[in-house]
């Protein structure tokens, strides 16, 4: 069976600007694989957040293909891709866009009740991750009582509360300092192996990048497999 658990081909994307046509992805393909944490690099403006948006299913290429855990998704419905997106992707941001006034347990039960679990199997399953993130002493303070590295690893166990397949990051480090944005990364990579799911992270941090699996680069819409 393929550990690949999200496979872009050849995907394309653009729009128009007046009478041009502004190309933003061209022909760019990758792979994750379960387990891995995977990067992807490149200047402002190159397309990351928008390969971003289309390997979660937030945006349709112009062309290409996306395959999750070997189907293609082209065909689906716009609820199947919800479907979909709600059982096997999990997002992480820049900001972490917790609800401020929920605690930190409760942001991470959110999710799964969501998804249609009961409140006490929601709490179990927020406290383990809590745990594995060393912050169950954490678990009834709010947002603003956490600091901002707190407050984004507690966005990293929301993101993976309903064990998504793949997780999805975008710039999970950027406005933390180099020492917090280290630890964060650890948590992610930590709970990353720890269930088997695979992530793809966009960063500037080439020293991050360096300690991840696997690098792609994405410059003038093109993805290429390499160093930082």
């Amino acid at each position: 069976m393929s550990d690949v658990t999200l496979q872009l081909d050849d995907v394309c994307q653009h729009f128009k600007q007046g009478s041009d046509v502004v190309r933003i992805l061209n022909n760019a393909s990758l792979s994750l694989q379960k387990g891995e944490v995977t990067a992807l690099i490149g200047p402002s403006g190159a397309g990351k957040t928008t390969l971003l948006n289309i390997a979660g299913l937030l945006e349709n290429p112009a062309s290409g293909r996306v395959m999750i855990k070997g189907h293609d998704v082209a065909q689906l419905s716009v609820r199947k891709k919800a479907r979909l997106r709600r059982q096997h992707i999990g997002f992480v941001f820049q900001t972490h866009r917790l609800l401020p006034e929920f605690s930190a347990v409760e942001n991470i039960m959110v999710p799964q009740m969501i998804n249609g679990l009961n409140k006490f199997e929601a709490q179990k399953r927020a406290m383990q991750l809590l745990a594995m993130i060393d912050l169950d002493d954490r678990a009834t303070h709010r947002p603003g009582q956490l600091s901002g590295g707190e407050q984004q690893r507690v966005a990293i166990a929301r993101a993976v509360a309903n064990a998504p397949t793949i997780l999805l990051a975008d710039e999970p480090t950027g406005n933390l300092d180099p020492q917090t944005g280290q630890s964060v990364f650890e948590t992610l990579q930590k709970i990353i192996k720890g269930t088997g799911a695979s992530a793809l992270i966009v960063t500037h941090n080439h020293a991050l990048a360096r300690q991840m699996d696997h690098i792609y680069a994405l410059e003038a819409g093109r993805v290429t497999e390499g160093a930082a």
